[in-house]
């Protein structure tokens, strides 16, 4: 009897124990299945929030254009050119805006011919200025040009026809300044100093190089700044810089400038002094779910014009 009561102990024992964990099994599962619905919920949301970030992006882009009265301007004193970050009921959403017309045009520093123009001179001098190889100006040349002979510090075809995984120069313009990483030359740690001070955006709607795209000095970086032209010294830069924290330039503004006046002619025609192209990051933020919204836009039409969107 005591060997059976024993032996029905032990069974009991088991049974309990497969049962405890059959039921920690089923509150992990129930717990985990739970997380995952919030988690999806909440990243959907944050998606939502994001999209609509953009969209505000906009509508402050258009308040923005209205507070001018129709000067001819845009500038970093503008409601746009502070990010703005507003609470939700569940979350919240922080939009920034950057100009891509106070940047330099990648499309309009290339031609399909190969041959160089003001803006890969700009180009040579901000690779100057950052302390990059100036032999960058080149293999972007012959990326971008339509023919297979490189330049001496170029590369075309042939070169990238025999790297571990081979492809084939695009002979064609840039789509995105991400696609730099493709060229010889352009690391991780080129694209970094790059990123902020190149476009692959103009003006113009009508061409894919836009050969004279100019720069808006209101809102382009004291290194490219530098690059636009051989007689900007760092004085005159600072000078630039110090009338523009109070006085958005416009044309005929930097004569009253002192020092830039004297070679205001020079650089007049390299500048412009509004832009209409801008790059929209939108984040939401909902829980620790984050999602971004990344667009840039053409406005100055009767509606935006989209030209590139971004979910991350």
């Amino acid at each position: 009897m005591r060997g059976e009561k024993g032996f029905a102990l032990v069974i009991t024992l088991i049974v309990t124990t497969l049962l405890v964990a059959l039921l920690v099994e089923f509150v992990n599962e129930v717990y985990v299945d739970t997380s995952h619905s919030h988690n999806f919920v909440a990243s959907q949301q944050a998606g939502i929030l994001a999209e609509s970030g953009v969209a505000g992006g906009i509508k402050l882009l258009q308040v923005s254009s209205a507070m001018r009265l129709g000067a001819a301007y845009s500038s970093l004193l503008e409601p746009w050119a502070k990010p703005q970050s507003f609470e939700t009921d569940n979350g919240t959403v922080t939009i920034t805006i950057e100009e891509e017309s106070g940047k330099l045009n990648l499309n309009s520093a290339t031609t399909t011919n190969g041959t160089s123009n003001e803006q890969t001179l700009m180009l040579v001098r901000l690779l100057t200025r950052l302390k990059l190889p100036t032999d960058l100006g080149e293999s972007l040349m012959d990326w971008v040009d339509e023919n297979d002979t490189p330049l001496p510090g170029g590369a075309e075809s042939s070169y990238y026809g025999n790297l571990k995984l081979p492809y084939a120069a695009k002979n064609r313009p840039l789509e995105t300044v991400d696609e730099l990483a493709l060229v010889k030359g352009y690391t991780p740690e080129v694209l970094m100093k790059l990123r902020a001070l190149v476009t692959t955006y103009g003006a113009s709607t009508n061409g894919e190089h836009e050969a004279g795209t100019k720069i808006n000095v209101n809102t382009a970086n004291r290194d490219l700044l530098a690059a636009i032209d051989d007689k900007m010294t760092d004085d005159l830069v600072d000078r630039i810089i110090d009338y523009r924290k109070t006085h958005p330039i416009k044309d005929g503004d930097l004569n009253k400038i002192p020092g830039v006046d004297s070679i205001a002619a020079f650089i007049s025609l390299k500048v412009c002094y509004m832009g209409n192209v801008y790059r929209i990051r939108s984040e939401g933020k909902v829980g620790e779910s984050v999602a971004v919204a990344e667009a840039v836009v053409r406005t100055g039409g009767t509606t935006p014009e989209v030209l590139y969107w971004r979910e991350y």
